[in-house]
């Protein structure tokens, strides 16, 4: 009798074991998010990431005038040697329902790709169509169709101290003006959807896509092939002001002396312009100056 008891109790201590046993070997699969190995998850996430992402390229684009010159809206036949523009805080937005500027500055968006830093681009090389300011690998893949930038003081180089630097020559009826014209303020933009013959901002997996902030010259200096009393004539500085100020075929000037000798009226369409100077593609941008 005392035998079958010992084998009894050796059997249930046998059972007891294979249970316990049993119960460890399932403990990992219950409590992945504490017992994988971290290698194992860093690795996962990368190639899921590879997977559902690409690269967002930051463009800039002053566009044939900048590059092929222009004729303001006095007919005076510009032609830029370099045109510094110094860009910041450039951020690109995934929206949905798209982001319409009527909503104002406060944007609602689901993704937000920031390229970091400040650079200074020249809109007039014959190669700037557009010229790639930089860009962001491994961005998420989607429809960014907003676009969030500075155009800033730059901090060094030739259009140190400027946000915009304009250097060429115009001429007219003979007469011929180099000139330079250096913008300090620092202007913030918001714009939505590019507006073009080629949609932007599409970024499939595993591609690249361009986000572009456009500048347009003719809001600046107007054009000679529509009226003078035309709407964006009658909103554009032109090149006239600066041509009465030439001195021996030069005229050098910033926003500072300009205060200081233009019209108290002349010289605010000059600073408007910089509210509608830079759009997304055709789309227009809200604007509003830095302090």
């Amino acid at each position: 009798m005392g035998s079958l008891k010992l084998r009894g109790l050796l059997f249930f201590l046998l059972i007891l074991g294979l249970f316990f046993f049993a119960g460890c070997a399932d403990t990992p699969d219950e409590v992945v998010d504490g017992a994988v190995d971290e290698e194992e998850v860093v690795e996962e996430v990368e190639v899921d990431t590879a997977e559902d992402t690409g690269t967002l390229l930051f463009v800039a684009d002053g566009e044939e005038r900048a590059r092929e010159g222009m004729n303001s809206k006095e007919s005076w036949v510009m032609s830029f040697d370099h045109i510094y523009v110094t860009l910041s805080d450039m951020i690109a937005y995934q929206t949905d329902p798209p982001y319409d500027t009527d909503q104002g500055w406060d944007i609602e968006y689901q993704v937000a790709v920031e390229l970091p830093g400040k650079y200074t681009v020249d809109l007039a090389q014959p190669d700037a169509d557009p010229v790639v300011v930089g860009e962001v690998a491994q961005a998420p893949a989607g429809h960014y169709n907003a676009l969030s930038w500075i155009v800033a003081r730059a901090d060094s180089g030739p259009s140190e101290g400027y946000s915009i630097l304009f250097i060429g020559t115009a001429e007219k009826d003979g007469e011929v003006i180099d000139f330079r014209l250096g913008i300090e303020f620092e202007v913030a933009y918001l714009g939505g959807d590019f507006v073009g013959d080629v949609r932007k901002g599409i970024l499939e997996p595993g591609a690249s896509a361009e986000v572009e902030m456009t500048f347009h010259l003719d809001h600046l200096f107007g054009r000679d092939d529509r009226p003078l009393d035309d709407s964006m004539n009658l909103e554009a500085f032109g090149f006239g002001p600066l041509a009465e100020l030439a001195d021996d075929g030069s005229v050098e000037a910033d926003l500072a002396y300009l205060e200081t000798v233009l019209d108290s009226e002349t010289y605010d369409i000059l600073v408007d312009v910089l509210t509608h100077f830079a759009h997304v593609g055709e789309g227009h941008c809200l604007a509003e100056f830095v302090e």
